[in-house]
């Protein structure tokens, strides 16, 4: 869990700096929904819809292959509650 926890850690981290509004992007929401969630041609599809780089989509398949045999479903509800916490943040 370390690759995904340094990811969702650094983007709480960005989110609470950035001041203001703490709304999370619902297309940014979906993309975090679908990377711990959802299949790796789900997401796969999802990431195409934006990025057509190859090295991008290359990377996307490899990333999302790591998350599902690294993390258990356990570790990924904990992820994505997390997100929700900072959304719900009375700080925000």
């Amino acid at each position: 869990m370390k690759l995904a926890g340094a990811v969702l850690l650094l983007g709480a981290a960005l989110l609470l700096t950035s001041g203001g509004d703490c709304g999370i992007c619902p297309a940014i929401k979906q993309d975090v929904y679908l990377f711990l969630h959802g299949t790796p041609k789900e997401y796969f599809e999802y990431v195409k819809k934006y990025k057509d780089d190859p090295a991008i989509v290359e990377n996307t398949e490899k990333l999302k292959q790591c998350v599902d045999s690294t993390l258990t479903e356990e570790d990924k509800a904990h992820a994505f509650a997390f997100i929700e916490k900072i959304e719900a943040s009375p700080a925000c």
